[in-house]
């Protein structure tokens, strides 16, 4: 199933994506891949066949969005998957990031993804079939001290995937939001993560945590590589869940969340049910 399949796939030139887009051409399915630098994109892949389209695409432009599209499906005849996976992160406390770093950050990882979704969602309409995946992170579920701003952005990932799959349901078109945990890629590097550019001295717990994470980078206990394995093999079935929790890291913050999110909920249970008028 795989090999007769059309990818789309954004920030395929490391991590994840990388890893996805050389598991996938192995198999033998059509790929095409977007980078903000081309060079760069065909020097990572290192592949030569024509089921590889590498496509240099500005996702915050609708523009370089749609054409990157009309060409991925004049070249494969079809688009089959979608995989919004181009993101970076950001660290600091709100008051410690401009409105511009903010603001940039949710041009990319949020206002990006809706870009593709857009301009896709006409060709899976029309073939009444799709299916779209989109990556965020367990930090839009759990997220922790001193991510505020990246964690906001992979919320509303979260959120906008949930109702994009109600209102496609009726197309044929499937949608998985995917919630990696910590994986061995170039996330910590600078090329994939910024820091705030004016920290302030008294956040003390910002900063410590900032410095636990960055030495994390290259002991992340997660392997990319079987997290595109899993993400190709969630694409083979009939009904693909809508949320997919990838790393035991991730997976045991979710299930924390979940506990938190009971106890909290039921802590004012009597007061919030306590609004209707009384007649």
């Amino acid at each position: 199933m795989t090999e007769q399949r059309t990818w789309f796939i954004t920030g395929a030139s490391k991590g994840l994506g990388l890893s996805l887009v050389k598991q996938l051409l192995q198999a033998g399915a059509r790929v095409a891949a977007t980078s903000r630098n081309l060079n760069e994109l065909i020097s990572a892949v290192d592949v030569q066949t024509t089921n590889f389209l590498p496509l240099e695409v500005d996702l915050t432009t609708e523009d370089s969005i749609c054409k990157a599209l009309h060409t991925t499906y004049q070249t494969f005849e079809g688009i089959d998957v979608v995989v919004n996976n181009a993101g970076y992160g950001i660290g600091g406390a709100i008051e410690e990031l401009t409105d511009e770093e903010s603001r940039r950050n949710f041009d990319v990882n949020v206002f990006g993804t809706l870009n593709v979704i857009r301009n896709v969602m006409p060709y899976l309409r029309a073939q009444q079939s799709g299916h779209i995946i989109n990556i965020s992170s367990i930090a839009g579920i759990a997220p922790g001290t001193g991510w505020a701003v990246y964690s906001a952005a992979k919320f509303s990932v979260i959120g906008l995937s949930e109702v994009l799959a109600q209102d496609v349901q009726e197309f044929g078109i499937k949608v998985t939001v995917v919630a990696p945990g910590a994986f061995r890629t170039s996330f910590l590097n600078s090329g994939s993560l910024a820091m705030t550019k004016n920290p302030i001295p008294d956040y003390t717990r910002v900063r410590d945590t900032h410095t636990r994470y960055l030495q994390m980078d290259g002991m992340q206990a997660g392997d990319p590589e079987k997290a595109a394995a899993a993400m190709i093999e969630i694409a083979k079935e009939e009904n693909p869940p809508l949320y997919l929790l990838l790393g035991s890291d991730a997976y045991d913050r979710a299930m924390q969340k979940l506990d938190f999110l009971e106890k909290e909920f039921l802590l004012n249970e009597e007061l919030s049910k306590a609004m209707a008028y009384q007649g």
